[in-house]
């Protein structure tokens, strides 16, 4: 393993900021699209945070063979922002509604850091990891910033890292991956292939157009639905809480990818239904109440035209799962996978209009999600089948390593479970209201999700 940087390496690192000068199509505003409207209730609720949650953080590493250097990856950068239109929107209040407003032309600042070529770091990646700590951390100034920053790494005047934080204002997940494989061309080639998608203001004018009838029948479901799930697993306190509040913990678990790999193949279904299958389970055990409502994360990429679109589309899904008769694992897969598909073609809505639906029927809808768990699988698509002698039984009976993270003085769920890649591993990180879930809770909670699936893969699951 290489040793750290010491610290005539470190004070050797230098720093300038260079700009890429970019050239779009039109100057435009237009309204939010739903899924700005519903992250900015998130913005709101931690406006007086001084970290951020709501920032995207990538690095993409670039070969010493494509010989890019400082300007060239800045005409690349500055191609980027010129063919999306999101790149260059920022959000701002008009008439005293908050609206998108694209510029046609600006400068983007970049953050050249240049590290030694004879240190510790050859390719840049520990720097590139600290810069994206560092660009990541601050919230964005949505009004004024570029929803992006980007600094690149250079090491023996060759560009080796390029580290691009994202706001979600205008993005996300999926949007990023778009954008860095047009970076990834940019840079290599100094062109993309293929046409840019939709853009923000695009994905609004079409919402505000033609997709009005699609919101009223998700709004329909969610009115039909969330009577129907009860108080909520976190509805009642359990205890007195501590200070902070909130805690984040993961537990990485090269079990759980093991065993939801499995399951999926059996199945034949996807390893986010085995995990939505396993969370249920594990939420409702033994003599609870036989639905267990569980809301995630939908990217509402199904549209036309939307696969390709840069534009902060993904919503919460509300998935109503069915635990009438105590079902064995393999009926409980498919109940979930139902549950699931009815979160998804639901998601789509306007948020507006779903408040105002929940307040005629006498929901907060500020409020009335948080007593339940919100599972958000954050990984990128790449189900991949097991090999076939079948389960790695020394890795299935070998238990994750739980850690607690951070302690946060506020949070929008009362528990939330994330699901995110790890090297040869699932990372689930629970983030817990100890008042409704205290930490032993907690960690219990993530260690039966992993203990039902490693007996479901073992074919011992009830």
């Amino acid at each position: 393993m290489p040793t750290s940087p010491s610290t005539d390496q470190i004070a050797a690192s230098t720093e300038a900021v260079a700009y890429a000068d970019f050239h779009g199509g039109r100057a435009a505003t237009g309204p939010l699209t739903w899924g700005q409207r519903a992250m900015w209730r998130a913005v709101v609720e931690f406006e007086s945070a001084r970290h951020s949650f709501l920032n995207l953080r990538r690095t993409l590493a670039v070969s010493p063979r494509a010989t890019v250097d400082p300007p060239r990856a800045l005409r690349a950068l500055a191609a980027l922002v010129g063919r999306h239109e999101s790149l260059r929107t920022r959000v701002r209040p008009r008439d005293g509604e908050l609206h998108q407003v694209a510029a046609a032309e600006g400068r983007l600042p970049v953050l050249v850091h240049t590290v030694p070529a004879a240190g510790a770091d050859p390719d840049g990646q520990r720097a590139a990891g600290a810069l994206a700590a560092r660009l990541g951390d601050p919230r964005f100034d949505h009004a004024a910033e570029w929803p992006l920053r980007v600094a690149l790494v250079v090491v023996a005047g060759l560009v080796r890292q390029v580290v691009v934080v994202f706001s979600h204002s205008t993005v996300d997940f999926h949007a990023t991956e778009t954008v860095l494989r047009d970076l990834r061309m940019l840079l290599l080639r100094g062109t993309a292939p293929n046409p840019p998608g939709l853009q923000s203001l695009d994905v609004a004018e079409r919402e505000r157009q033609v997709e009005r009838r699609r919101s009223d029948r998700a709004v329909a479901y969610w009115l039909r639905q969330f009577p129907t799930l009860g108080a909520g697993t976190f509805a009642e306190p359990a205890g007195p809480g501590l200070t902070p509040r909130y805690r984040r913990g993961t537990l990485t678990s090269p079990a759980i990818h093991h065993a939801a790999r499995l399951l999926a193949a059996r199945h034949r279904v996807s390893s986010s239904t085995v995990l939505l299958a396993a969370t249920a389970a594990a939420l409702r055990p033994g003599s609870g109440p036989a639905v267990c409502g569980i809301f995630t994360m939908a990217n509402n990429r199904f549209q036309p035209d939307y696969d390709t679109a840069i534009s902060k589309l993904n919503q919460i899904g509300l998935c109503r799962v069915d635990l009438t008769g105590r079902p064995g694992f393999a009926e409980m897969l498919r109940r979930a996978r139902q549950a699931s598909l009815d979160g998804y073609r639901h998601a789509y809505y306007d948020p507006l209009a779903l408040a105002g639906a929940f307040a005629d029927h006498g929901y907060d809808y500020g409020t009335a999600l948080a007593p339940f768990c919100y599972l958000n699988d954050i990984r990128l698509p790449h189900d991949v089948p097991p090999a076939p002698a079948g389960p790695d039984e020394p890795a299935l009976r070998t238990a994750g390593s739980f850690r607690w993270l951070e302690e946060l003085d506020r949070f929008a769920w009362r528990c939330r479970i994330q699901v995110v890649d790890a090297p040869g591993a699932v990372e689930l990180a629970v983030t817990a209201d100890t008042v409704h879930l205290p930490p032993e809770r907690a960690e219990r909670l993530l260690r039966s999700i992993e203990e039902l699936l490693v007996d479901a893969a073992l074919v011992r699951a009830p």
